[in-house]
């Protein structure tokens, strides 16, 4: 019959042969499932997207009704100091007028 090292060496190669058998199963296995995976984080990544766009939409409207807010104040800063000019031009007139009669009231005194 055949000697022990014979033997050995030939159960030695049927577990190589079997290991390297179970080991392409697990990476053929693996590939499969990465696709899935795959998949999966593009889907994720894709309403990431989705939701970061919202965001930034969200945003630029709030920028909008801010810009609109501002010009608005301007405006009424612009009517405050129109009609705070014209009261001081008033004020002014008035008070040259004042002037002017208290001038008269000393030269006649």
């Amino acid at each position: 019959m055949m000697s022990r090292p014979i033997v050995l060496v030939f159960l030695l190669v049927i577990l190589i042969i079997t290991s390297q058998f179970e080991w392409k199963q697990q990476l053929v296995s693996e590939l499969e499932t990465t696709p899935g995976i795959s998949q999966n984080q593009q889907h994720i990544s894709n309403r990431q997207e989705v939701v970061k766009e919202k965001i930034i939409l969200s945003q630029e409207k709030t920028i909008q009704r801010l810009n609109e807010f501002i010009q608005s104040l301007q405006q009424q800063l612009l009517q405050c100091r129109g009609s705070n000019n014209a009261t001081n031009g008033s004020e002014n007139s008035f008070m040259s007028y004042i002037d002017e009669i208290q001038r008269q009231q000393m030269i006649e005194d």
